[in-house]
């Protein structure tokens, strides 16, 4: 089980200055290679505080913090970053991999020295996780050092003249810098003091999104900050929302599991599975309230390709599924296939063999396509009554009871476990399977904007947003240095939320107290955490 296999490797390693899960015959990197290397320079520089903390009373019991870490220095620059072919002796000028294999690397270099350019071949080195060891992620080819973007740019155009393809990158961003500038904002969320709650929301319909600020007023909340992932305008993986299951789960990635009003808070890795017994026959649901075929993230029940693991911003697909609909979704999508339309208590009042028809009121609607639409023709009769069963698990198998005071949000990866640094990379997909390590290395390495939420040794509630990609305001971090971020301020259990340009937090007094990081400002949101008075 995973959450065991977390445990029992938590203290086997120093990770980051922090004690986090590797193998023990694997915990430390040869001494002198690139891995050690980077491992202490990150233990040698903790984040500074810049300049005095902000602090703001939002409510009796919450507040606001905003704190200025590291600054711009000499060797913050911009640089022109080549473009890797995926294949050794592909095209050139239609590359479009952040970095590759040295031969590759190499390659590009060389092409590079030959039309008059002095290119940089740079080693990627991803630091330890709790369930990969720290190695060489790949090699990057960059040109030039500059002191602004336009001048990058620049060059940048030379570049593709001489038939290769490339970017501009600020070298602070590269994830590796804890001395970047770094603007972080935290309410933190007494429940010793404050008698209100912590829960999560979402728009009118859950097929839809909606801005931080506007849901903030119209559930009359103190403070919000983003939630899930979101796809097809609707939140990605497990949603559980005051006890009831309205989205599937990515089998076995992380989440965070509020009851009590947010006063109690855990961390762990969640399985879900609905099942359906029509007649003598039981057969397991796909999905709840997603598109049927699209599997965002992976990790479905069966059948998806091009693979039943997790893979953090991936489709993958299945061309037979049973999907559930339930009325907080909103108008299912039409297309072929078939569909039971249900009551409330589950009984069928239309067999359609096409779909898109409404949900009635406290029932739902069972769409099928493919093979299984098939099935569901043969099975459900009008007037039949069929059973649901759902049953989620945490990552020890424990069946977890979703009471009206269960919230549950599917995101990750995990970044604090029982006070120690602990991120599931590998296990929560935000290692991309595969030779290309493109997402590995922006999403994950390089530095972005990032939200997080998590709980202190006093059960305080911790909401989190660090700023990024603005350079020489806030640069961002990557997972691991958002992790030790989170156990530098005191969380005791931690977990990353949707981040990049959804990275919101806002108060009904101030508005939005963050720099969302697209030029459009706030994004529209699958779902948030609100604090409620």
């Amino acid at each position: 089980m995973q959450r065991k296999s977390l445990s029992l490797l938590a203290a086997a390693a120093t990770v980051l200055g922090t004690a986090s899960a590797v193998p023990v015959a694997e915990a430390a990197p040869p001494q002198g290679s690139a891995a050690a290397r980077a491992s202490a320079a990150v233990v040698a520089h903790p984040f500074v505080p810049s300049a005095p903390s902000a602090h703001t009373t939002v409510a009796p019991g919450v507040t606001l913090t905003t704190t200025t870490y590291g600054k711009q220095d000499a060797d913050d620059r911009w640089t022109v970053h080549v473009y890797l072919p995926a294949t050794p002796d592909g095209p050139l000028a239609s590359a479009g991999t952040a970095l590759g294999p040295r031969a590759t690397a190499d390659r590009v270099a060389t092409a590079l020295r030959e039309k008059g350019f002095e290119p940089r071949v740079e080693e990627v080195v991803a630091p330890a996780f709790a369930d990969r060891r720290p190695g060489t992620l790949g090699w990057t080819v960059r040109v030039g050092l500059h002191a602004s973007e336009a001048d990058a740019t620049a060059q940048l155009n030379l570049v593709k003249s001489a038939g290769f393809a490339g970017g501009t990158r600020y070298t602070a961003q590269d994830g590796t810098d804890k001395r970047a500038p770094q603007k972080v904002h935290m309410l933190r969320v007494d429940f010793r003091t404050f008698k209100g709650s912590v829960g999560t929301d979402f728009g009118p319909e859950l097929h839809g999104t909606e801005k931080l600020t506007d849901l903030i007023a119209s559930t009359g909340a103190l403070a919000g900050i983003n939630g899930q992932w979101f796809y097809n305008q609707a939140p990605g993986g497990l949603y559980v929302k005051n006890g009831r299951l309205l989205g599937s789960a990515t089998q076995g990635r992380s989440g965070l599991k509020v009851t009590n009003g947010g006063r109690s808070f855990a961390v762990d890795t969640y399985t879900a599975h609905v099942t359906l017994k029509a007649g003598t026959e039981t057969v397991e649901v796909d999905g709840v309230n997603r598109l049927p075929g699209d599997v965002w993230n992976c990790g479905g029940v069966g059948g998806d390709l091009p693979t039943q693991k997790p893979q953090h911003d991936l489709k993958c697909t299945d061309d037979s599924e049973l999907v559930r609909f339930t009325t907080e979704w909103g108008a299912p999508p039409a297309g072929a296939g078939a569909e039971a339309v249900l009551d409330a208590a589950g009984r069928v009042t239309a067999v359609n063999t096409s779909r898109g028809a409404s949900v009635p009121d406290g029932g739902s609607t069972l769409q099928a396509t493919g093979a299984s639409a098939r099935w569901l023709l043969e099975h459900a009769v009008a007037g039949q009554t069929l059973t649901f069963s759902e049953r989620v698990e945490d990552g020890r198998g424990r069946q977890v009871p979703l009471t009206s005071d269960t919230t549950i949000l599917q995101v990750g990866p995990t970044l604090v476990r029982e006070g120690k640094v602990s991120v599931n990379a590998q296990a929560d997909g935000v290692i991309r399977d595969g030779a290309d390590q493109t997402f590995t290395y922006n999403w994950t390495l390089r530095a972005n904007p990032r939200s997080m939420v998590g709980v202190d040794e006093l059960g305080r509630l911790m909401l989190v947003v660090v700023d990024g990609r603005q350079a020489g305001y806030s640069e961002g971090l990557g997972v691991a240095q958002a992790a030790q971020l989170m156990r530098q301020l005191g969380a005791r259990e931690a977990m990353n939320l949707d981040g990049g340009g959804s990275s919101v937090l806002a108060t009904a007094r101030s508005g939005i107290v963050n720099r969302p990081s697209d030029a459009t400002g706030q994004r529209s949101l699958g779902n948030v955490l609100v604090v409620r008075p």
